[in-house]
């Protein structure tokens, strides 16, 4: 079968591999289409944690069931499926009570012999496995697991009705962010970035405000003023120095900051602020089954406009153009999809 490697820093090309063998609890998926996500843009670069080149890169899915192994028994060969890629021990207090993103055994895609989906066949646990609403295309079941983490993300924030919400980064993650916050009722919702079209972006996906921050020194005041008082949640979708500080100042008295963005280095911010306003930061990693359930039946519903966020469609040849795309900011690029 052909594969996308990230093969080395800046380097995306396609290989021949073998089609992955299943075990008795797995499936195996006809690929129909991936995502390229902000995570695979890191291995792209060579700056992620732990999922290194050369690795068959990709963990967002689309696709259909061809092969079911002896012991699954809730698939069906046929059936029109996503992934939520993500296995833990299943013996761990984080597993057994539903926090395998907890888990200190944490598998995924491109880690320990497990193929990234970005290739014709992708192999999955069941458990991992859902199946997509008849009504729901193939473009939009492979936006469930980038969704799911915004639908995360809003839930440690504890959003609730008439929610004012600040979402820092207009990247794909920071607009379904905000599509998730706007789900959980959120009526005021500011959008920041640096870059005009993604800002448009977010107006498309339904934000009431938005600000470029771009050589604006205090933008943190601007953004106050917009909306008219202080936020009460804020989602941090971009991981560049000092945005945590930046957030902590956006904040209400008792406010809660969620940090979604993968960071590199510190963050410095203004403890006494944090203290003496009884603010909130927590961290937010991928997701939890609660909330890939959550997140299909919220797209069924229409509250992700798919024709906003999708941009790019491309054929798997085309991989390395869509990595160099969405790393420079190319042809105002926000979710590129890689199709099989």
């Amino acid at each position: 079968m052909k594969a996308v490697f990230v093969d080395d820093a800046y380097k995306v090309v396609v290989k021949d591999v073998e089609v992955p063998e299943i075990a008795a609890n797995e499936v195996l998926i006809q690929v129909k289409v991936t995502g390229i996500c902000g995570s695979d843009i890191h291995t792209y670069k060579g700056l992620h944690l732990f999922r290194k080149p050369p690795v068959i890169i990709g963990h967002e899915i689309a696709g259909e069931v061809v092969k079911v192994g002896d012991a699954v028994t809730k698939f069906q060969i046929g059936d029109r499926v996503t992934v939520e890629p993500q296995t833990g021990c299943g013996v761990c207090e984080s597993c057994l009570t539903g926090n395998l993103n907890y888990c200190s055994r944490r598998g995924a895609p491109g880690l320990n012999g497990w193929y990234g989906t970005m290739a014709e066949y992708f192999a999955a646990p069941e458990q991992t496995v859902f199946k997509l609403p008849e009504s729901m295309s193939y473009d939009q079941g492979v936006l469930v697991e980038p969704f799911a983490v915004g639908v995360h993300a809003v839930r440690k924030a504890d959003i609730q009705l008439g929610d004012r919400v600040a979402i820092l980064g207009a990247g794909p993650i920071g607009l379904l962010a905000m599509a998730a916050a706007k789900a959980a009722g959120a009526t005021t919702t500011l959008v920041t970035d640096v870059i005009d079209y993604a800002l448009e972006g977010a107006v498309g996906m339904g934000a009431t405000h938005t600000l470029n921050i771009m050589n604006k020194q205090d933008w943190t005041t601007e953004a106050k003023e917009l909306i008219g008082g202080e936020f009460d949640k804020v989602l941090v979708a971009a991981g560049v120095p000092g945005i945590v500080d930046n957030a902590i100042s956006l904040l209400r008295k008792g406010g809660r900051c969620v940090t979604i963005a993968m960071f590199h280095g510190t963050q410095t911010f203004d403890i006494v602020n944090l203290q003496q306003g009884e603010k909130e930061i927590v961290g937010c990693m991928t997701y939890t089954r609660e909330d890939t359930i959550s997140a299909i039946d919220l797209i069924a519903a229409g509250h992700v406009k798919e024709d906003v966020i999708i941009t790019h469609k491309l054929h798997y040849n085309e991989a390395a153009k869509g990595f160099q795309m969405v790393d420079k900011k190319e042809d105002s690029s926000l979710k590129v999809l890689v199709h099989f």
